[in-house]
């Protein structure tokens, strides 16, 4: 009897971890998107400091990530039992601040002239270069940066996973967001930290002695300045896509009409939601940096 019931057990846990299984596979291929922009937005965030410093800023933010997770599990699990309404206001909310993020980068640079942002760029570079620099608490608003982007994009890997799982028994759920939670945090942060240290394995190939090991080194760090820079417009074309994917998502409507144009439009139906979605982006930053400019300076005129 006791050997018969252990059987059962046996079986109903590898039920239950084929079960995980698919639908942690499932999690994984719906989030991937996401994923893409999560890695070319920390990527880009994190880039910009000395080189001695960017392992330990990119572990700051690992480790920021981590703390993220540990809040938006439990939480997501939470508002899933009790109050699976607030899941869509909430993310578009996210979704909104991505946006704003994104519009006030691009307005940062349009509104300022050449000189200004040449001013700035040399006043960041004396600051890093200056053995003086506390660069530590330099850096710091750089790692609360990308933790709060991190935030907003781990809200949305978590949500999608959640939309998986709904109906599946709570350990399940438990299992699942954890186990994507933990391997899209280390997968992201593992190739942050690569992408950063592209330059360095360059210069260590030039200087290893076959020629083959020399060119690829050369190569390496020709292309790397290209790479970084290109992140920063990856980067914030990325707060659009996402950010506007969301908000057109949480609009049924919006959502069925994107839907409808790109299966009207043949060959190029992949390329018309993540165009719109970045025009909807674009708008919601806009709208959103004008509300809070208003509001910014009534706060300072009421102050005054």
């Amino acid at each position: 009897m006791a050997g018969s019931s252990l059987l059962v057990l046996i079986d109903d846990i590898a039920a239950v971890l084929d079960d995980v299984a698919l639908m942690t596979k499932m999690a994984a291929k719906k989030t991937s998107g996401v994923l893409g922009d999560d890695l070319a937005l920390n990527a880009q965030q994190v880039s910009g400091v000395r080189a001695e410093r960017e392992i330990p800023v990119v572990w700051a933010v690992a480790k920021g990530s981590f703390v993220n997770k540990l809040i938006l599990v439990p939480t997501a699990l939470l508002i899933s039992a009790f109050a699976p309404w607030a899941v869509t206001p909430l993310l578009m909310l996210g979704g909104a601040y991505l946006c704003f993020e994104g519009f006030e980068k691009l307005a940062h640079k349009f509104l300022h002239s050449k000189a200004e942002d040449q001013a700035e760029h040399a006043q960041l570079a004396e600051a890093v270069a200056d053995p003086a620099t506390d660069l530590v608490a330099f850096e710091k608003d750089k790692i609360k940066g990308a933790i709060r982007t991190d935030f907003i994009l781990s809200a949305e890997i978590i949500a999608i996973t959640l939309g998986i799982v709904a109906d599946a028994p709570l350990t399940q759920q438990v299992i699942v967001l954890s186990g994507i939670a933990i391997v899209m945090t280390v997968g992201v942060y593992g190739l942050v930290a690569g992408i950063v240290k592209l330059d360095d394995l360059g210069l260590w190939l030039t200087q290893k002695p076959g020629q083959v090991a020399r060119s690829v080194g050369g190569a390496i760090l020709r292309a790397a300045p290209y790479m970084m820079k290109s992140l920063s417009v990856i980067g914030t074309a990325a707060m659009f896509l996402v950010g506007g994917g969301i908000l057109t998502h949480g609009v049924p409507v919006v959502h069925h009409w994107i839907e409808s144009v790109s299966q009207g439009a043949g060959a190029a139906a992949w390329l018309v939601p993540p165009v719109l979605n970045g025009v909807a982006g674009v708008i919601a930053g806009a709208l959103v940096l004008a509300v809070v400019s208003v509001v910014g300076k009534a706060w300072k005129a009421l102050r005054a």
